[in-house]
């Protein structure tokens, strides 16, 4: 009977041999070549000094430090490059190179795109079409798995998922070059706008400078006056005179409306009666022998005929009506100019200019105006203007003043709005001039969330209970994204991207405010793609637009409300229960929470070496989604 360790011993040198019948062994990547090709004996990659015969290679040993002589078995599959560095016997560093020479199982996967499986996936049972869609990594039929060529159909839907991203992207370019087309014109409107309020505010300065000074020589002219109206009642005889007057005529034009309205009333009744006894003469029988009513008849006959003959002269309504309105400086009498008169009985004594003749009067008056002006500024001549009162002249001044500050005020205040406006930054190109206001949404459980450029972002309720405040617009940022790329193209890739700021949002119930974040990024229309929760930062939702040909992700930063990392739904796709499992696979197996990339997948559970390989992560999926199925519908996210 033969030892089971000399079977598997003979087992991997046939089938090295059979590797080598080619001329490399099973899993050396093209770049690797060099190192087992044509050699009679093998080197290793990273210590030339250790040396193996070629029956070595694949043997499903580890013999070189760094796992080179084993490129297409998992035996070196756990050199870790974070273990201590031990001493090894024999070895002529004396200590161990706990770095892999290789990146992993090459898979040729010819008719799709070669890649490299890590060794912990060679022969473990488990067909990982993803990476290597030939099915070469299981060539040892571990546990009778056979993984068929799926090469041709995989590279076929992969071409055809490129040439539609393909596509996108162009169509993505044509509505980006639109958008910056469209953002320099906005962007020249505010310019031009900003040129005309110049223009007007220097236009406005000018005009406020020449009403001020029209308003200093009204006020100058006014305390010049010698000869000014009483106080504010008028005072003075000529003030009585005045407001007796305007009493007296107010009573009158009251007493007139009164009897206007007592003659249309009886001119009606008149002419009742005047129709009455007409059609009484005209129906009543002449033979009736009643010398009362013939004698009223008659007197109705003579009433008509001195009607007839009389000419009265009738003043016409429109005449009445314009006596009837009230006083002002269009119609009756203008009073203001009584009230504002030209000065106080006592005071008229003192006005000796107008005995003065005509030819020297003007000097004589610019003259004691100017004296008197600078005698009361200096303070020799007492003001006897009223306080709190201003004639017609300096209270219209004062008025067209204010009013030219206003508008001064008003177009100084657009002109720093504007202004504001051209000194924002609105990102490359001003490419988000051309989206500001308008918003995405996208629903996902109980609540819609909303995503407004460079406004806020909100999280609304589908059955009314209201909205929150998620962040309002602050800054733009740029930051490294550091996510694999995904089939479906909602992924940020990796390298620079825009990240919008979205601040100081609704308070959360006893805790801070809440914000979003949002990562730019490239596709053909702008809608968002997923929907995260965590406890701690970061809240996302992707979502992929046409700016700066880039993807688009939202991170809603909610370091609040009571959220726990098996929470973290990836809404498109995956449900909270699938989360929940791959959260719970991710600690049990040592990853940190916090550090799993944003478009988590099982897959990732298998990136970071340690001991030993749990159960591939689709073991058993058919499981769970029938488990989802369950709840899935009725399992929503929660608000935050």
């Amino acid at each position: 009977m033969q030892h089971p360790n000399s079977v598997a011993l003979l087992s991997a040198i046939y089938a090295f041999t059979l590797a080598a019948a080619g001329g490399v062994p099973r899993g050396v990547g093209p770049e690797f070549v060099s190192h087992y090709e044509g050699k009679e004996e093998f080197s290793c990659i990273t210590n030339a000094a250790i040396k193996l015969s070629l029956d070595r290679i694949n043997d499903n040993t580890c013999d070189c430090p760094d796992g080179s002589d084993e490129p297409g078995t998992a035996a070196c599959a756990n050199i870790d490059p974070l273990s201590p560095e031990q001493p090894l016997a024999g070895s002529l560093s004396g200590t161990t190179n706990t770095t892999n020479a290789l990146p992993g199982f090459w898979c040729a996967n010819k008719g799709h795109i070669g890649m490299y499986v890590p060794f912990l996936y060679v022969n473990d049972g488990v067909c990982d079409y993803e990476l290597c869609c030939d099915g070469s990594e299981e060539y040892a039929g571990v546990g009778g798995i056979k993984c068929e060529n799926k090469c041709a159909e995989i590279g076929k839907e992969y071409r055809r998922l490129e040439d539609e991203k393909k596509k996108a992207m162009q169509n993505a370019a044509k509505k980006r070059a639109a958008m910056v087309n469209e953002a320099k014109d906005l962007r020249q409107k505010v310019e031009n706008k900003v040129a005309d309020l110049n223009k007007e505010i220097a236009a406005l300065e000018a005009k406020k400078e020449d009403l001020a000074q029209k308003h200093r020589e009204a006020e100058q002219q006014d305390k010049g006056k010698v000869v000014r109206g009483g106080d504010e009642n008028g005072g003075g005889k000529l003030g009585v005179l005045t407001g007796l007057a305007k009493t007296r005529i107010n009573e009158l034009r009251d007493a007139l409306d009164n009897v206007v309205s007592q003659r249309d009333v009886l001119k009606e009744r008149v002419g009742e009666l005047e129709e009455l006894l007409t059609k009484f003469k005209t129906e009543y029988n002449p033979n009736f022998n009643d010398e009362g009513v013939k004698a009223a008849i008659r007197s109705f006959e003579d009433y008509s005929a001195r009607q007839a003959a009389a000419v009265d002269e009738v003043i016409p309504d429109e005449d009445i009506l314009s006596v009837l309105k009230e006083d002002s400086e269009s119609n009756g009498i203008n009073w203001s100019e009584f009230a504002e008169g030209e000065g106080s009985d006592t005071d008229i004594l003192y006005n000796f200019e107008a005995y003065l003749p005509t030819s020297i009067r003007s000097f004589v008056h610019g003259t004691l105006d100017s004296i008197r002006v600078w005698a009361i500024t200096n303070g020799m001549l007492a003001d006897n203007s009223t306080p709190g009162k201003e004639s017609t002249l300096v209270r219209a001044a004062r008025e067209a003043l204010d009013a030219a500050n206003r508008d001064l005020t008003d177009k100084q205040t657009s002109l720093s709005v504007e202004q504001a406006d051209l000194n924002t930054d609105y990102g490359p190109d001003d490419i988000f001039r051309a989206l500001k206001g308008k918003c995405v949404s996208l629903e996902a459980g109980e609540y819609t969330y909303e995503q407004c450029w460079l406004d806020r972002t909100k999280q609304k309720s589908k059955k009314g209970h209201g909205q929150s405040t998620m962040g309002n617009f602050k800054r733009i940022d740029r930051e490294m994204a550091d996510e694999e790329d995904r089939i479906d193209g909602k992924s940020l890739g990796k390298g620079e991207r825009i990240v919008l700021r979205y601040e100081d949002g609704q308070q959360c119930w006893n805790g801070p405010q809440r914000r979003t974040d949002v990562w730019l990024g490239c596709a053909e229309t702008e809608e968002l793609w997923r929907l995260w929760a965590y406890a701690e930062p970061p809240f996302a939702m992707p979502q992929h637009t046409d700016i700066a040909t880039r993807a688009f992700i939202v991170s809603l930063k909610a370091p609040c409300c009571g959220k726990s990392s098996a929470e973290v739904a990836y809404l498109l796709g995956q449900s909270i229960r699938q989360v929940d499992r791959i959260y719970a696979r991710a600690i049990k197996n040592g990853f940190d929470p916090n550090s799993l990339p944003l478009n988590l997948r099982d897959d990732h559970l298998r990136d970071a070496p340690r001991s030993g390989r749990p159960k591939k992560a689709t073991e058993g999926a058919d499981k769970v989604q029938e488990a989802d199925k369950v709840q899935d519908e009725g399992t929503q996210g929660e608000g935050l």
